[in-house]
């Protein structure tokens, strides 16, 4: 399996959200449509949510990917009260996110408008009759991969969404990589590989996201999925940030 070089990038610390360079991100997601976040949660951050996938109260619901069609592997879905790590991340990366949705919905010629705390996106998501938590932990083993495919579970959508991978590269898992794809009109897609750290985490576009071109801003699509694992096991954290229906 893997070296050692990875076990010192483990420990690395989570920088403080304040401190990142919002600016460089925001120009990612505009250039490539995600942004790499960088360490997002310790080694033992990422230990005690994987011991967590165990237990069966944390959450709401357990996805069996083959039965749906949507890879091999498996996910499930946290329960409200989320983990305080995880509600944390979800409340404070949020009000960074919704300046560069905005912009992004004026760009695309977009009434929709996002509130700065995500309190009052959760609300908008209630009254509109998505009340389940869609934060998750996913589950991959060897042979496993997951679709490409886009988190869309109701009417009222956050178009960014954030994954942290939980698990080494370097001494947990083999393959596996995360994999973004952009389909710009009339042309076909792009992918790219998007290289992750233990406790790193990656921001991108849910679904659409204005592309400047010639004539000004046009939609583009993007999906996401996951490489198939070759060998060992590897769990990722996903926070999306509008509720189900």
């Amino acid at each position: 399996m893997a070296g050692l070089a990875g076990n010192a990038l483990a420990r690395s610390q989570p920088v403080p959200l304040d401190t990142l360079d919002w600016t460089r991100i925001a120009e990612s997601l505009d250039d490539l449509g995600y942004a790499d976040l960088g360490p997002m949660l310790t080694a033992e951050d990422c230990a005690a949510l994987i011991a967590l996938y165990s237990d069966d109260t944390a959450f709401r619901k357990r996805i069996v990917m083959r039965r749906h069609g949507y890879g091999e592997g498996e996910y499930k879905y946290f329960d409200y009260p989320l983990p305080p790590a995880v509600a944390r991340l979800r409340e404070h990366v949020y009000p960074h996110l919704a300046p560069i949705a905005n912009r992004w919905e004026e760009r695309l010629r977009s009434e929709r408008r996002f509130p700065p705390p995500l309190e009052e996106m959760l609300r908008r998501c209630h009254a509109a009759g998505q009340a389940r938590p869609t934060p998750l932990i996913l589950k991959y083993e060897s042979g496993d991969y997951n679709r490409l495919h886009q988190d869309l579970y109701g009417e009222q959508v956050f178009p960014l969404q954030l994954v942290i991978l939980l698990s080494d590269p370097a001494r947990d898992f083999e393959g596996g990589e995360f994999i973004v794809t952009e389909q710009r009109p009339r042309m076909q897609s792009r992918a790219e590989v998007v290289p992750l750290r233990q406790g790193h985490g990656v921001v991108f576009a849910v679904n659409e996201r204005p592309r400047l071109g010639t004539r000004g801003y046009h939609r583009v699509k993007q999906r996401h999925g996951v490489s198939r694992l070759r060998a060992g096991q590897r769990y990722t954290l996903g926070i999306i940030f509008h509720d189900a229906a």
